[in-house]
């Protein structure tokens, strides 16, 4: 997300401007012109060589390194009922690809580097097998398809099946890859595929709304706003700097506690989940705090991340990441494509002195990062004094908020038919420590609480180890909540979980 106007003056150029201001000398002195006009998204020709938007390049180089499986998203969902007619099916997964380009991108290497190529939708078989299947064999068949890579240079990013478990029991998986959707492409996904199967069934053609622009216009478009790193004064090269400059002399890899190698070989990105959940007492803490401090929830959080993240590895110096969506224009909201990335935020714990000062330093440090969030991590890294093959951070925390209910919604689109959403059963951990919050609101706007999940990598950490990362993040959290807002040192010191009568008594001593 762009915020206008917060940014960090460099080289004449402010971030999240949006303008880049001429100039020219005369023999008065420098004369300032009107500002660039900004690009426009808006349809546009497509050049025989379009690049990958910002967001993908990541997990395309991931993928050229044998990590394209970790980026796997899969979708399960159960229809039941009379009404499930598998030809309609099959008929409504190939209007849904036909309608969305990302879905029929493939990303090969050409002399110009990696290229988006999108197929006509004439052009393109896609495979919907059928499977006969037992309830026994559905958790470990969705495992596997989700597990299978994808080679983004040949195959399309997208794969279905249809697992039969009876005549009127389907479950449709579908597999896509990250690099063509993000978390909020979930949505016109699967609202476009139910449009589609209901207009198969009724031998109709789905009534979608016209899309305004494709992902390859908003690629076109990304790139003409942030320019070319060849240019010391284009906005793209701004943020590279700004990214040296922030990340400069940081620990390149945090001392995280390791379990030893089991006898059997793990693959690096299998991971396991722990559910994390806070009560509406808790979440309303969190909220008065974030008021208190000028912040928002997810700073606070951020916050009790980074210090359970420095206590955990033993280091007042952590970085830490959240994902931003990237969609900071309104033709965006509908369309399918990965606009998202991550967004790193380097918090010095040995430059707070206590709970308020850290949560000023997190706002800033937030704020700033959201101005500056396009900067590919593989170009990232080129410039930093580190091993390229070290990790640009190894904890995530990403906050979202819930959905409310619309009304109608639990009403099933035809009579006779449910459609319900499977669990895959499917934990890839593509970092060490990984949070994905939600928080929940009535519908008033009160708080009622905030859930979640926390994955690790089982290759890096037994369970107890995870259990004790847990245990210290709720206990920051609750101490957060319950109003404390003395020194670090005694949130850092200790060992293990702090309550907040301890943490109290260890500021007296301190003080």
């Amino acid at each position: 997300m762009l915020y206008p106007g917060v940014g960090i003056r460099s080289g004449g150029f402010t971030a999240g401007s949006g303008a880049v201001w001429a100039s020219a000398h005369t023999a008065s002195g420098p004369v300032c012109a009107r500002p660039a006009a900004a690009p426009v998204l808006a349809p546009r020709p497509h050049p025989a060589h379009v690049p990958l938007a910002p967001a993908q390049e990541r997990m395309w180089h991931a993928a050229r390194l044998g990590r394209s499986a970790d980026w796997n998203v899969a979708r399960a969902m159960r229809l039941r009922g009379a009404s499930v007619d598998l030809a309609a099916l099959r008929a409504a997964l190939e209007l849904l690809v036909a309608r969305h380009d990302p879905l029929r991108t493939r990303y090969p290497v050409t002399a110009c580097g990696p290229a988006q190529q999108v197929a006509a939708p004439e052009e393109v078989d896609l495979e919907v097998a059928e499977c006969a299947i037992s309830e026994a064999e559905l958790v470990p068949a969705i495992a596997a398809l989700a597990g299978r890579p994808f080679d983004l240079t040949d195959d399309l990013p997208i794969r279905a099946r249809l697992f039969v478990l009876g005549p009127d029991d389907v479950v449709l998986v579908l597999v896509v890859h990250h690099i063509s959707v993000d978390g909020r492409s979930m949505g016109p996904l699967i609202g476009d595929l139910v449009t589609a199967y209901l207009a198969c069934l009724a031998g109709t053609c789905p009534q979608w709304a016209p899309l305004p622009i494709s992902y390859l216009d908003y690629t076109l478009w990304k790139h003409e706003q942030l320019g070319e790193f060849t240019d010391e004064w284009s906005r793209a090269t701004h943020q590279l700097r700004y990214w040296a400059n922030t990340l400069a002399g940081r620990p390149a890899l945090l001392d995280l506690p390791a379990r030893e190698q089991p006898v059997t070989p793990v693959e690096p990105g299998t991971g396991a989940l722990l559910p994390i959940s806070f009560g509406a007492a808790t979440h309303a803490g969190l909220l008065r705090l974030a008021h208190d401090r000028r912040a928002s929830l997810f700073m606070v959080l951020q916050a009790a991340f980074a210090l359970t993240v420095g206590a955990f590895a033993r280091s007042a110096d952590v970085t830490v990441a959240t994902a931003v969506s990237g969609r900071d224009h309104r033709l965006l909201d509908h369309l399918v494509g990965n606009f998202s990335d991550d967004v790193l935020m380097r918090i010095r714990l040995d430059r707070a002195g206590d709970v308020e000062e850290l949560l000023d330093q997190v706002r800033r440090v937030a704020l700033a990062a959201y101005a500056h969030p396009d900067t590919p991590n593989p170009r990232l890294k080129r410039c930093l004094l580190q091993d390229a093959a070290l990790p640009l951070f190894q904890a995530t925390l990403i906050l979202q908020r819930a959905q409310a209910p619309r009304a109608g919604s639990e009403s099933p689109p035809v009579p006779g038919l449910s459609i319900a959403e499977v669990p895959t059963g499917v934990v890839r951990a593509k970092h060490d420590l990984e949070f994905g919050l939600v928080d929940h609101y009535d519908q008033l706007g009160a708080p009622v609480g905030v859930d979640g999940s926390f994955i690790y990598p089982i290759a890096r950490f037994d369970e107890p180890t995870a259990q004790r990362f847990l245990a210290r993040f709720r206990a920051v959290v609750g101490l957060l909540a319950d109003g404390y807002r003395g020194p670090l040192t005694a949130l850092l010191a200790a060992s293990g979980p702090v309550s907040l009568g301890a943490a109290r008594r260890a500021t007296r001593m301190l003080v």
